[in-house]
């Protein structure tokens, strides 16, 4: 038997740093600045069964913010289970979970409404690129490119996310 994985074949006629994504407060985020960082791409939602997962993304933040990489938290109601504003989101992160890492505007993760950076995903990595639900990771390497994905079941503080992010930072 012969298998493939979907990333073999990914086109990568743009990497993660050639994109912008509207940041919570408003300021466009040119995702260039990121480069040569490892990224936790995480879609977010505030009434989730899995909102909790905040605080393993916080925590991650602090422990490895200093060693080239950066958690991303988009906002979605793909799943309708985020609130209606920006204000009101930024305001329950900071309260509740006091989270400190970039947060971007609400944008839809899948679909033809998707933000581009989802649909990018999607073309060149497949359908574990695709959020099934919220808290769904995407791992960015240093190239810019998909390393991996897990699904919202996988804690940010599992194993087998804390396994890849230290073999890309290191």
């Amino acid at each position: 038997m012969i298998l493939f994985s979907s990333s073999a074949n990914a086109k990568y006629e743009k990497v993660f740093y050639d994109f912008s994504i509207k940041s919570i407060n408003g300021e466009m985020i040119n995702l260039s600045k990121f480069k040569n960082n490892v990224i936790l791409l995480v879609n977010v939602a505030s009434y989730c069964g899995f909102t909790n997962q905040y605080s393993d993304l916080q925590k991650l933040w602090d422990e490895y913010k200093d060693k080239n990489f950066v958690v991303i938290g988009v906002p979605s109601n793909s799943f309708n289970q985020e609130k209606d504003s920006e204000k009101e989101i930024k305001e329950f992160c900071e309260v509740n979970f006091n989270i400190t890492f970039p947060m971007t505007s609400i944008y839809d993760v899948r679909g033809e409404n998707a933000h581009p950076i989802y649909k990018w995903a999607k073309d060149n990595h497949g359908k574990s690129a695709v959020p099934k639900w919220n808290f769904h990771k995407i791992i960015i390497n240093k190239e810019g490119k998909i390393e991996e994905t897990f699904s919202s079941l996988t804690k940010p503080s599992s194993n087998k996310i804390l396994s890849v992010l230290d073999k890309l930072l290191n």
